[in-house]
Order: structure tokens, then C-alpha cells, then sequence
């Protein structure tokens, strides 16, 4: 476990802050950071690797670290953070959910979901930095865990935090440093898998948020019939494979959502007066064309558009 040591103190003030900046975007991923005073701020990082996590200590000024939906790109890798504050509370924001998170405790962050993360004073941060699959492998949906704060002073979560401190500081041996990182992986799953028999329904409202704000998504760009998976991960700031992981749960995948809105929202169009033609009403909605349209049409609700319309007509006395 070789340690890496990183500093602002040899970089000149005005360009501490990006100095900083690249840091952390190596360290972890890009991150929109913000500075009480720029010009002052100094930060310290320490860094090393254990196998299949990574661990990092952070003393820095007050800063502001922003996971926003334009830094956050498809394809990259799903990690998880463990932060442990030792300083100063941290104020942290994701999925819908406000914690702040003081010395003693510490919090779970994903990646790769738009957050917010910041400390109004001088602080001592000891991270842990695992992928994705190896935490879920071990814990079932971890993400309803996300901005949970966890007590590191007692049971399996401060054995854990004390696990994590211990490790920072341990002499390097490459030959430990494998069994300590499973180790580490095992520990957080059981403290985090403990805590979820207490918290259920913390992570279930979570998720369903972000799923509302995902179908709202759809909603809004219906018309656009290059609309894909990927858009709406896209502008909902997630990964592809956890909106995914959201649509699992309803029984229907996000292409077939996003085809059945499509096709709601033509038979509410039918339904209303006016001699909005059929192809019009498939080119409004992102159809490719009226055949395809039909075609959908039939499939899901048993009759053409155009017979679906004749007989809302007739029921509104309008022949």
C-alpha cells in the first residue's frame, strides 16, 4: 500500500483552487468544488490504494464539492464513497435526502447521482472508495442507504470506522494490502446491511423519487423520438444501469415506459375535438411515422387509432 501525498502549500494562491481541483477529480472523479476565500484555501491529501478500495485522508479549509449532472459521464466506472468527518460536520445532499453528518459518524455517497457535499470549517476527512458491483455484490441495493448517517463509535460500523483509520495508517505491505481491502468490503457490508434492519424505508422513498423524476423526464421529452434509455439517464444526472435498476422494479424496462407514455398520451389526443390527423399526432408524440403509430396503437389497446377515435366520437355524440 504505497502512500501518495498531495499539497496546495507549494502552489502559488491564485492557483490553488484548481490545483486542488485536478486532486480531487484523480483522486475520486470531477467534482465542481467551491472555496470560502480561494486565494487562502490549503488543502493536504493522502492517498493509497488496498486492494479493491482505495483510501484517502483530506485536510483541508472549509470547501463546497458538487457532483453535478454534467460532470457525471456514461460509461465511467460506479463507485461508492465512504466518508468519515473527524473535524468538522459535513452537510450532505443526494437523492432527495438532507444529512449532516458529524465527528463519529460517517455517511454513504454514490457516485455516480448528482450530490452536494460540503463543510463551513476546517476539516479531517478519512474516505474509502469502493466500486459499485463489489458492495452490491455483498448488499442489496445499497443506494437505499445513500445519505444515511451511520454511528462509527459503536458495534459493526465503528468497527468498521476503526478498520478504516487503521488501515490509513498502516506501514505499506503489498501482501496485505488485498486481504485487508475484502476485508474492509465485508465489514461495510455487515454495518451498512445492520443498520438497513432498522431503516427499510429510507432507501424504498429514495428510489421511488428518483424514479417520479425520471418518468417526469419522459413526460417532458416525449415529443423527441430519438428519446432512449440513455437521454433520460442523461438528464436526470444517473447511470443507464441504475435507471434500469429503478424501471426493474415496477415489472417494465425504461424502452417500454417510455412506449407506453408515448401511446397514453396519443389516446388522450383522440379523444379530444378537432381534425388533428393521425400522422400529425404521431409526428407530435416522437413516433417515426403513422404506420408505426397504428401498429403500437393495435398492439396495445386492441383497435386502430382511427377506429379508437370513431368511437370516442360517437360516445360524445359527435358522429
Amino acid at each position: 500500500m504505497v502512500l501518495e501525498s498531495y499539497s496546495t502549500a507549494a502552489t502559488a494562491p491564485p492557483e490553488r483552487a484548481a490545483h486542488w481541483s485536478a486532486i480531487i477529480a484523480d483522486t475520486y472523479f470531477p467534482l465542481q468544488l467551491s472555496y470560502r476565500d480561494p486565494a487562502t484555501f490549503q488543502g493536504r491529501l493522502e492517498r493509497r490504494s488496498a486492494g479493491p478500495v482505495s483510501l484517502s485522508r483530506l485536510r483541508t479549509e472549509p470547501a463546497c464539492y458538487e457532483r453535478v449532472p454534467g460532470l457525471i459521464r456514461h460509461g465511467e466506472a460506479e463507485e461508492y464513497l465512504v466518508t468519515i468527518p473527524s473535524a468538522a460536520p459535513v452537510l450532505f445532499r443526494q437523492l432527495g435526502r438532507d444529512v449532516t453528518c458529524g465527528p463519529g459518524g460517517f455517511l454513504l455517497e454514490r457516485g455516480d447521482a448528482p450530490y452536494r457535499f460540503a463543510y463551513e470549517a476546517r476539516n479531517d476527512l478519512l474516505v474509502m472508495k469502493i466500486a459499485h458491483r463489489a458492495l452490491s455484490e455483498r448488499l442489496r441495493q445499497p443506494d437505499r442507504l445513500c445519505a444515511t448517517i451511520f454511528d462509527g463509535r459503536q458495534g459493526l460500523c465503528g468497527l468498521f470506522a476503526e478498520t478504516v483509520r487503521r488501515a490509513h495508517a498502516m506501514p505499506e505491505d503489498a501482501g496485505a494490502a488485498e486481504v485487508l481491502g475484502r476485508h474492509l468490503i465485508e465489514l461495510l457490508a455487515l454495518a451498512l446491511d445492520r443498520q438497513a434492519e432498522t431503516d427499510s424505508g429510507a432507501g424504498t422513498a429514495i428510489r421511488a423519487a428518483h424514479l417520479q423524476r425520471a418518468q417526469q423526464a419522459i413526460r417532458r421529452e416525449i415529443r423527441d423520438p430519438a428519446l432512449s434509455p440513455e437521454g433520460v439517464a442523461r438528464a436526470c444526472g444517473i447511470s443507464k444501469r441504475y435507471l434500469h435498476d429503478l424501471f426493474s422494479e415496477t415489472g417494465t424496462t425504461v424502452a417500454q415506459h417510455i412506449r407506453e407514455t408515448r401511446l397514453q398520451a396519443a389516446r388522450d389526443m383522440l379523444q379530444m375535438p378537432g381534425d388533428l390527423s393521425l400522422a400529425g399526432i404521431a409526428y407530435r408524440l416522437g413516433f417515426c411515422d403513422q404506420a408505426q403509430f397504428s401498429r403500437q396503437f393495435r398492439a396495445f389497446f386492441g383497435q386502430t387509432p382511427r377506429d379508437y377515435r370513431k368511437a370516442c366520437r360517437e360516445r360524445q355524440g359527435l358522429g
